[in-house]
């Protein structure tokens, strides 16, 4: 970590990101993001786009090995987004969602998610899928939870997809379309008049 601690910045958040993945190669799990709290706190000029572009002054990370490493050092709090080790933590800026479920398969009583930073999350009562509807455009927004506070917009073409699978249930506002999954059911949508 020394290593880290020398080279603050993208380079430190890189290195630190690095040495936390190398410490435990056999497990295949996430750094412990929201157990650190380190001294050091900055901004560095990183935005996730709306699309889950990740950005870096201006030019987008094309390095997909790179974006991951990020991804699995984000960490959301109730003043914004950062990218946390254990020497330093970094603000960020993302625009909508800092990921995008862009594939989902049925997996027996589970729907399965696929993000573009490669999570893979199955929809239940501790990854809720969750729809916003734009009140001037009516335009749906769909969400569904990934991690500790961090969400993945669910692309058009996935969300289409979920809307296919989609049943109809009585409410008290009428009737309503959704998915189950894991024993939840999240509702997609009103029925069309």
């Amino acid at each position: 970590m020394a290593e880290a601690e020398a080279r603050p910045g993208l380079e430190g958040v890189i290195a630190a990101a690095k040495a936390a993945q190398d410490a435990e190669p056999k497990k295949r799990g996430l750094p412990p993001v929201h157990l650190w709290n380190p001294a050091h706190s900055g901004e560095i000029d990183i935005v996730i786009r709306r699309d889950g572009a990740w950005v870096h002054e201006g030019a987008v990370i094309s390095r997909e090995a790179l974006v991951r490493l990020f991804s699995t050092v984000l960490r959301k709090d109730p003043d914004g987004y950062w990218l946390v080790t254990p020497v330093e933590k970094m603000k960020i800026k993302v625009e909508d969602a800092p990921f995008v479920a862009v594939a989902v398969e049925r997996a027996g009583e589970a729907l399965r998610f696929t993000t573009n930073v490669g999570d893979e999350v199955e929809a239940g009562p501790e990854h809720p899928i969750r729809v916003e509807v734009d009140p001037e455009s009516g335009e749906p927004r769909p969400y569904l939870h990934v991690r500790r506070g961090l969400e993945a917009l669910i692309n058009r073409p996935v969300f289409y997809e979920l809307v296919e699978m989609a049943e109809p249930k009585p409410t008290p506002d009428g009737e309503r379309y959704g998915v189950t999954s894991n024993g939840a059911w999240f509702e997609v949508g009103a029925a069309q008049p």
